[in-house]
């Protein structure tokens, strides 16, 4: 019988796998470890393309230099960012987002990954 750790890791996997939303996990350091499919359909990237790069390759010309700068200054004091610019697809479109970043905390508070749930918005 599994553990109901075990039950939630499964079912919380399969939510992210089948989310229409795009959703990335970085690593403490920022780079990519997962990019679930809706990131593929929302960016035309695969998720082998993206591994170990930062997600700033999305931004282009018009991404709002401001608002990157304030996702900056609430990660780094541990908050949640809510936010929304434009990124670029794989073929260079520029698409509007609206996104969240959140830190994802071990036992001790220490900061080891951050969850991005972006989704294309209406301009």
């Amino acid at each position: 019988m599994q553990s109901s750790t075990e039950t939630w890791q499964r079912v919380f996997g399969a939510a992210v796998e089948h989310a229409y939303d795009s959703v990335l996990v970085t690593d403490s350091d920022f780079h990519i470890v997962y990019a679930n499919p809706g990131f593929t359909q929302l960016t035309g990237y695969t998720p082998d393309e993206v591994m170990g790069r930062t997600p700033s390759f999305l931004q282009g010309p018009d991404t709002d230099p401001e608002v990157i700068a304030r996702l900056h200054r609430t990660i780094d004091t541990g908050g949640v960012f809510e936010g929304s610019t434009v990124n670029y697809r794989k073929d260079g479109t520029p698409f509007p987002i609206g996104w969240t970043v959140a830190p994802v905390r071990d036992a001790d508070g220490a900061v080891t990954h951050y969850v991005t749930i972006q989704r294309e918005v209406p301009a």
